[in-house]
């Protein structure tokens, strides 16, 4: 028997096993994953036993909704191929979801657990809406039930504010980098102080694009205020998330922009006639603290005059008691020689004449003996 070349062999086994071996499914877990930078998957699919090489073609891999990683349980479909050039088989895939769980639902868990490891899901960054908003800026689409129910809650409560919207698909393929342009554009808009991405309900499938990250990015790095309202009340999406406010339904994405002209014009009434009441008993305590006021502070004036009368007579004593004339009055009495005062005998001599000042009067004298005291 002639001998086989290689190629004979690979060619004759690859007809075999491509032939006989159809589309198949197959379970198992994915490890050594790799995404090329040409977009290709590359990656193992092994279980206890064996492993299989397989291989996901750019324009499938990119319209996958979940991130294959390692360790992730999976069910591949696709065709066994015999790869020539290395002598060995792989799997050709068509289509890969998650096992036990939809891929759907995969993508919006490992999504929300990377947005939410950046914060991008903390009250601290979420951001208070005006209370009065020049402009209000919606992103949605402009034919859709959305728009107009939003905008007649807007009309309704608060005329005070302009409306625009800014256009873009709502579903289907490329809707949320349409979504991420349109909401970069809001935000850019002169005048807009808050922006409503809105749009009404449908299935997963159809909200599916206020799930992806260009939507969540863009809702982050609006400059505005983001009150999101997509779906019914039981749908929540990643864009919710992130957004300053979320609404249960695109009217309340409305309900939340814009104050309530109705309820503002109630209390304006009211406070108007409160005011005149609140004034007369303002002006009435005003009053009655200044007569209270004045009260304590002639009191405080009286208390300050009597100490003031207390001290001055105080001092007033003990000024008089040390008065020249209080010394008089004790019997003492002053002597003079022309203008000096005479305190030691031996500044006068017999004869001449002094004057002595008493507590009442004086008298002048003439010095008939003069005593010295001895020392």
């Amino acid at each position: 028997m002639e001998p086989l070349s290689v190629s004979d062999l690979t060619g004759a086994i690859k007809e075999v096993l491509e032939t006989a071996i159809p589309a198949v499914r197959v379970a198992g877990e994915l490890s050594n994953v790799v995404l090329a930078r040409s977009g290709h998957l590359y990656a193992t699919l092994k279980d206890d036993a064996a492993q299989i090489r397989v291989v996901m073609w750019k324009g499938k891999a990119s319209r996958l909704r979940f991130e294959p990683r390692d360790g992730l349980a999976v069910i591949c479909e696709g065709n066994v191929e015999v790869y020539a050039p290395r002598g060995a088989y792989q799997l050709i895939l068509a289509a890969m979801q998650p096992e036990g769980v939809g891929s759907l639902e995969l993508a919006f868990r490992q999504l929300q657990e990377k947005l939410a490891a950046e914060g991008l899901f903390d009250p601290d960054r979420k951001r208070p809406l005006p209370t009065f908003p020049r402009r209000v800026a919606l992103v949605t689409s402009p034919t859709s039930a959305a728009v107009r129910d939003a905008l007649q809650v807007l009309r309704r409560r608060w005329r005070g504010t302009d409306a625009i919207v800014v256009p873009t698909a709502v579903q289907g393929d490329g809707a949320a980098k349409q979504i991420a342009a349109a909401l970069r554009t809001a935000g850019g808009l002169s005048g807009v102080d808050v922006v409503l991405l809105i749009r009404g309900g449908g299935s997963l499938e159809d909200l599916w694009a206020f799930n992806e990250e260009p939507v969540a990015r863009a809702v982050a790095a609006c400059p505005v205020p983001v009150v999101c309202g997509v779906g019914h009340e039981i749908d929540v999406t990643i864009a919710d998330l992130v957004a300053d406010r979320r609404a249960l339904t695109p009217s309340e994405a409305a309900e939340l922009a814009v104050p309530d002209g109705r309820e503002i014009e109630a209390f304006v009434a009211d406070a108007a006639e409160r005011l005149p009441l609140a004034l007369r008993r303002r002006v009435a305590t005003e009053a009655q603290r200044l007569d209270e006021l004045d009260a304590r502070l002639a009191d405080a004036g009286r208390r300050r005059v009597e100490r003031g009368t207390h001290e001055l007579e105080r001092l007033g004593g003990r000024l008089h008691a040390l008065s020249p004339l209080a010394v008089l009055g004790r019997g003492f009495s002053l002597t003079r020689q022309e203008k000096s005062v005479l305190t030691d005998a031996a500044a006068v001599a017999v004869g001449d004449e002094v004057t002595t000042r008493l507590a009442r009067g004086s008298i002048r004298c003439e010095v008939l003996e003069r005593t010295e005291d001895e020392e």
